[in-house]
C-alpha cells in the first residue's frame, strides 16, 4: 500500500506552515492564504529534513554545537565586495544580491563576473529581469572601461 504523501499548509503571505488547513493564518491573521504544499520524502540520513533525525523534533540547536566547514572562496576583485561577503563568494554556493531598482546591483554582478571570468574562471550570469542585449549592452560598456 503507498504511503500517502505528507503535506503542509503554508500562508502565502508570511511563510507560516500549519499541519492542517486553517482559515485564518495564526501568525499574520490573513484570511484564505493557506495553500497545501507536498512535504517531499527524505531518507533517514537527508539532512535537510524538517525536523531533525536526532531526535531534537525541530528543537533550536545551540549554534555553538553546529560543525562549520571551511569553505573555499572565490575574490572578486572588488574588496569592498569580498569584505561583506566574508572573504569572496563562497565556491558552489548561491549569492543572491538585491536591493531597490537602480542602485547598481547587476552593474556590481556584471564587474564581478569579468573580474573571475579574466582569471579563467567559468562563470553562469543569470538574470529573471534583463534581456541577454540589455546585459550584452551593459557588459561592453563595463568591460570597455
Amino acid at each position: 500500500m503507498a504511503k500517502k504523501p505528507k503535506t503542509v499548509w503554508v500562508c502565502q503571505e508570511c511563510g507560516s506552515e500549519s499541519p492542517k488547513w486553517i482559515g485564518r493564518c495564526s501568525v499574520c491573521g490573513a484570511f484564505g492564504t493557506m495553500v497545501e504544499e507536498k512535504i517531499p520524502d527524505t531518507s533517514e540520513s537527508d539532512t535537510r529534513r524538517r525536523i531533525s533525525s536526532s531526535g531534537g523534533g525541530g528543537r533550536p540547536s545551540r549554534l555553538n554545537r553546529v560543525g562549520s566547514a571551511d569553505r573555499e572562496r572565490i575574490g572578486t576583485g572588488i574588496g569592498e565586495l569580498d569584505l561583506v561577503l566574508g572573504g569572496g563568494l563562497v565556491r558552489g554556493s548561491l549569492t543572491l544580491i538585491s536591493g531597490e531598482p537602480g542602485i547598481g546591483k547587476s552593474t556590481l554582478i556584471l564587474q564581478t563576473a569579468a573580474n573571475i571570468a579574466a582569471r579563467g574562471e567559468n562563470v553562469l550570469y543569470v538574470s529573471g529581469e534583463e534581456s541577454e542585449e540589455q546585459i550584452k549592452m551593459r557588459a561592453d560598456r563595463i568591460c570597455r572601461e
